[in-house]
């Protein structure tokens, strides 16, 4: 994997957690500048799908096994999208709280997908 790509998710995922962590702390439902840094995060962590799925078509193999890594993938794609669906069903502040939860377990799939590759 690209670990500068692999930082930057992480790294906009916390971001986006501390955001979302305040306007819960703060009583308010995500707002649409909240799912405009979801969309950032979501784009980048597609960008690095498909940056995994080209380089395993590319013939590079991850040190701890090809379908647990893309099953870190899929999973890292799809966290934050699924927590602002969640929190649209939700418009207090725990709203807010399911997005900051999301992208922490995005931060942390982002580690994990670093280690499975052989970081």
């Amino acid at each position: 994997m690209i670990d500068a790509l692999t930082l930057a998710v992480g790294v906009t995922a916390l971001a986006l957690a501390a955001w979302c962590g305040f306007a819960f702390s703060r009583d308010q439902p995500t707002k649409d500048w909240h799912f405009i840094g979801m969309a950032v995060v979501s784009v980048l962590a597609l960008v690095q799908l498909v940056v995994g799925v080209v380089r395993l078509g590319g013939g590079d193999r991850p040190g701890q096994g090809t379908a647990i890594f893309v099953a870190y993938l899929l999973g890292s794609a799809a966290a934050v999208p699924a927590a602002g669906f969640m929190s649209l069903a939700e418009r207090t502040r725990w709203g807010s709280a399911t997005v900051a939860a999301g992208a922490v377990i995005l931060a942390v799939l982002e580690v994990r997908l670093y280690d499975i590759w052989g970081g």
